[in-house]
């Protein structure tokens, strides 16, 4: 029997949505609908037809509502159902078992159903407990076996295995054990409403690798967790957690939950979005499709019986199915297609993307100014200095310690004669202390997180016992913005901004180190419903603070621990408290790539690691990887050695601040990757198979990627390395070694010397990226610094570049101040030119110079056509580097200039 069909004669077809019943085994109605929406997008929603209780429907994941598309009924017959939209997209509907094939063109590129997990536990009055039905032992999970010779048919037949267990899991609705309450510990779940779990498989034909759903230590590419020969031995599960030393190469939850998926393979990529922030568990499997309807439409397509498949079971706690389909068909299509669903990055401040030096804590004022003062008697720029919870009073956030911070603002100014800022931490609990003003309002107000009795929930944090603001309720997101204000935030600056940690939320005293399920939160929403959003929520409503606070002329700086689908609108997250080992340093760039693909592009690890001392070799070769990372911020423990640049023996320090170097002379290319970024979606920091989808070498490669198009990066993650090698990709595409200009054709891999001075970094032939390398103390200093420009030639001798240029720090871009330069060369001329209509910004900085590399003969003569005037300009040329250096053409960045190379 089916566990779940479509209701005959339910079905309706309206302008964007076909909405039909649908009953389960027990004969229970739920209401469906499938949406069409612009852009190659579908959504489909189930939820209960008659709710005893209102099921939660997450929101504000969502920048709006999506933009729906008109569809077109192909055909419906007694069986099926098939609709199309957006010119190539296709879904067929499936009545009985219910299920929906997604197309794109002639390719199956999504199937849900199509196991038969479909699972929607409704509310109901609670009952009797029924024995559980039996299972029979060949159900059961199976041990792996010892050996990895195993027919192939084997690991089949015990996929079939489970798979039917699993429907029959998905067909049962107990009410045994654990389904009305539940303990962990010492703790108890109530359960107020019992069970209302959900679950659907979802399988992607024709691909071998599906990415995203972070927070996870583990690989870029996801691992299997059911099967025979299964990677791992549970699913991978989406629980925002204070984990302590988290393990590496494990599916636990971690801080940050985002439940987005990408399938790609040579052919087509797709993706889905699970809209859902309950507690969640991902099963990932490798099959081969070939029965039922979707091995049938494969067949029909592909011509072949088989294909690869990647299967996955998606299970939530609670809420309802809102799904929503991204047919692509190519990455870059993917991220468009989600970032109109949950929004981009907006561009951040300039000083957010430079560097920033962190610990826990710096004791008083006295030490914020020593630090300081390294940098400067060291020449080692940095931006931002933060101070953690040992600033405030008593762990009350918005205060300080008088006795250690008596001055707070002047301490900020004086930092601000460097162009520096600082950073506080804010976290969501507060202090239940009578005299302290956020409590004081909060409590009377009705402001705090209740308990399942409709108390305040109280728990244990840092200051003690705490209750935690209810950031899920706008007005208290309004107030708890306002407390941003200079008036409410005494001693703050408008060049001081926030951390929020421990958002997850962590509750020292609760299970798992979290908040018990069934507190209560605004419109009495369960905090299970919630407790993935709940970090978002306080992120956002800092953000928006912060911008109230300038008379919403600043952009605003935030980072937070937590994160959901959505956080991407709000500023950046890091990877929590890593540890100072090379494996964690390896560990970074998969997680940041996982992050970066799920639409989370601001986001960046703690440079040395968190826990424990790193040796000196190893943290060179973590601030060679932060430093080309999208947020780069050193951060350390309380019981650690002080490890600041400067601070160590001369060559360290050296080495250290050559890589703080690299990073501000890259300033206007990482900010420049940042605009792009706003606008289109794209990770910062990017898998290579983004930009070579077809080169399936690529696929599941986490050892090195690129900063936007153009420059590719692969740390040295190894100690005692002399020699690193590299994949670069493109068979007839041409690279280029940054640091010694040796020019390389791509689809190989090449072995780099890496001493202790370099990692490997190339730039791509054909581009065109702009530097600052003027050394200053802080990226405020170089606003009007002169840029150079660094031409990389391809095989047919051209190259092309963009560059975006506004004030840094203001939302004045938004009204036209801001330019935009797009740099052609072809045919022996460089031009620079206007790239939007706009270009209402004014600036001093101008052409330093231009490095050509890959030009393959010495010039005779260059000549600068600037302004309706022409001069000759001198130049260098290297012939073992077939390099050539364009000397002072001494024009504004802004203008219209070109050189012509005779």
């Amino acid at each position: 029997q089916p566990n779940f069909k479509v209701v005959s004669d339910s079905l309706q077809i309206e302008q964007s949505v076909v909405r039909f019943d649908l009953v389960n085994a027990k004969e229970i109605t739920f209401s469906a609908e499938l949406h069409a929406l612009a852009d190659n997008t579908a959504r489909l929603k189930i939820n209960e037809k008659n709710p005893l209780y209102p099921r939660y429907e997450v929101k504000d994941s969502l920048v709006g509502e999506p933009t729906k598309e008109n569809l077109k009924l192909e055909e419906k017959g007694a069986e099926s159902a098939r609709i199309r939209w957006a010119g190539d997209s296709v879904a067929v509907i499936t009545y009985s078992p219910f299920r929906v094939d997604f197309l794109h063109g002639d390719a199956v590129v999504t199937s849900l159903n199509s196991r038969g997990l479909l699972n929607f536990e409704h509310y109901r009055q609670k009952r009797a407990a029924e024995p559980a039905p039996p299972v029979e032992e060949e159900h059961k999970d199976e041990e792996k076996p010892a050996g990895d010779n195993e027919h192939p048919e084997g690991e089949e037949g015990e996929h079939h295995k489970e798979e039917k267990h699993e429907e029959l899991q998905a067909n049962t609705e107990s009410d045994g054990e654990g389904a009305w309450e539940e303990s962990f510990k010492s703790h108890a779940d109530t359960k107020p409403r019992g069970p209302s779990s959900i679950g659907l498989d979802i399988s992607f034909p024709g691909v071998d690798h599906v990415y995203g759903i972070p927070e996870h230590a583990d690989s870029l590419a996801l691992k299997t967790t059911k099967g025979n020969s299964a990677d791992h031995s549970e699913p991978y599960r989406l629980y925002n957690l204070d984990v302590f030393e988290y393990e590496l190469d494990n599916p636990m939850a971690l801080y940050g939950s985002i439940p987005v998926m990408l399938a790609h393979s040579a052919e087509y990529s797709s993706a889905v979005f699970w809209n859902n922030a309950a507690e969640t568990w991902v099963d990932v499997s490798s099959a081969r499709a070939k029965a039922g309807i979707l091995g049938s439409l494969v067949s029909y397509f592909h011509g072949n019986d088989e294909t690869p498949q990647m299967d996955t079971h998606w299970m939530s706690e609670s809420g309802i199915i809102d799904l929503f389909i991204m047919l692509g068909p190519r990455p870059r299509d993917l991220f468009r297609q989600y970032s109109r669903l949950t929004g981009t990055t907006p561009l951040p401040p300039m000083f957010a993307i430079a560097y920033h030096q962190c610990r826990w804590n710096y004791n008083d004022e006295e030490d914020v100014a020593g630090v300081n003062k390294g940098y400067e008697d060291n020449d080692i720029p940095v931006d931002v200095i933060w101070l953690d919870i040992e600033h405030t009073d008593g762990k009350k956030y918005f205060t300080w310690d008088s006795a250690k911070f008596p001055t707070p603002a002047r301490m900020q100014q004086d930092l601000w004669q460097y162009g520096r800022r600082m950073v506080t931490i804010v976290d969501p609990h507060i202090k239940r202390e009578g005299g302290y003003h956020i409590h004081e309002e909060a409590g009377p107000k009705n402001y705090y997180v209740k308990n399942k009795d409709g108390n305040d929930y109280d728990g244990w944090c840092w200051p003690g016992s705490s209750s935690w603001i209810d950031f899920t309720s706008p007005d208290i997101r309004q107030w708890w913005a306002s407390k941003m204000s200079l008036d409410q935030y005494s001693g703050s600056t408008k060049t001081l901004f926030t951390w929020n940690d421990m958002n997850e939320p962590s509750v020292f005293n609760g299970p798992e180190v979290t908040m018990h399920k069934d507190a209560k939160h605004h419109n009495d929403v369960e905090h299970r419903d919630v407790h993935n959003i709940y970090g978002m929520y306080q992120h956002q409503a800092t953000a928006e603070g912060q911008v109230a606070r300038s008379g919403n002329e600043e952009r605003s700086f935030v980072l937070s621990r937590a994160f959901f689908a959505g956080s991407q609108r709000f500023g950046a997250i890091w990877t929590g408290d890593n540890t100072a080992e090379w494996s964690h340093l390896k560990a970074s760039m998969p997680m940041l790539l996982s992050i970066g693909v799920a639409g989370l592009p601001f986001s960046g690890a703690d440079v040395g690691g968190f826990f424990k001392n790193p040796e000196t070799e190893l943290l060179v070769r973590w601030y060679q990887a932060g430093a080309h990372q999208p947020f780069f911020r050193a951060h350390a423990h309380l019981d650690t050695r002080r490890r600041e640049p400067y601070l160590h023996e001369e060559s360290t320090m050296l080495l250290i601040r050559a890589a703080v170097l690299a990073r501000y002379a890259l300033l206007p290319f990482w900010y420049t990757t940042y605009w792009q970024a706003s606008k289109t979606g794209l990770p910062i920091m990017r898998p290579l198979w983004v930009e070579y989808p077809q080169e399936k070498r690529t696929f599941d490669m986490d050892d090195q990627y690129l900063i936007g198009s153009d420059l590719l990066v692969k740390p040295v993650t190894e100690k005692g390395v002399s020699s690193w090698s590299v994949y670069l990709p493109g068979s007839d595409q041409v690279w280029y070694d940054t640091t010694d200009h040796v020019r390389y054709t791509g689809g190989r891999t090449v072995s780099i010397g890496v001493d202790l001075h370099r990692i490997p970094i190339f730039q791509h032939g054909g581009s065109i990226i702009s530097k600052k390398p003027r050394v200053r103390r802080s990226s405020t200093q170089m606003l009007h610094d002169p840029y150079v420009l660094h031409v990389a030639l391809d095989s047919k001798l051209s190259a092309s570049g963009e560059l975006y240029v506004d004030d840094g720090s203001t939302f004045n871009y938004k009204n036209g101040q801001f330019m935009v330069r797009q740099f052609n060369y072809a045919n022996g001329k460089f031009t620079s030119k206007s790239g939007s209509p706009e270009n209402q910004y004014k600036t001093a900085s101008w052409v330093s110079e231009i490095a050509i590399v890959g030009q393959p003969t010495k010039p005779s003569k260059i000549t600068l056509q600037h302004n309706g005037e022409s001069r000759e300009l001198t130049w260098y040329y290297k012939d073992s580097e077939q390099r050539l250096i364009v000397r002072k053409p001494a024009v504004n960045i802004a203008d219209d200039f070109t050189i012509t190379i005779a």
